[in-house]
């Protein structure tokens, strides 16, 4: 298995990821029936924001937190969402990649997470 390099990977990372996201019975319906996302829109958007996250280059421009922010006044944003999302994320970045950046992104999905959360209950 290799290590996350490149824009495809990314783009093969967060495809599996929303894969499992859509038929997930406890955050699936944030994404499908409380936010009502446009994937052709936000697929490109997360595609961004990870290649800026990982790779480091500048693509992603926007305010991830101010978007979990409006979700939660819709939708009370519980630990367990978190906890799914970022379970979801790791089995995403298992099955597919192995390494430093793999690593990195598990990480970076935690550190985001931790953040959000605090973001959000510093909103309520």
């Amino acid at each position: 298995m290799k290590d996350i390099q490149n824009r495809k990977d990314i783009e093969l990372l967060v495809d599996e990821f929303y894969k499992l996201v859509i038929k997930d019975e406890l955050i699936g319906h944030l994404f499908t029936q409380i936010v009502k996302l446009d994937w052709n829109v936000h697929i490109p958007v997360m595609y961004d924001f990870w290649e800026t996250s990982l790779l480091g280059k500048t693509k992603y421009k926007g305010n991830p937190m101010l978007r979990h922010i409006e979700l939660n006044r819709k939708e009370t944003l519980k630990p367990e969402h978190f906890d799914r999302w970022l379970s979801l994320w790791e089995q995403s970045i298992k099955s597919n990649f192995k390494g430093e950046k793999a690593g990195m992104a598990i990480q970076r999905g935690h550190q985001i997470a931790e953040l959000m959360k605090f973001k959000i209950e510093k909103h309520s």
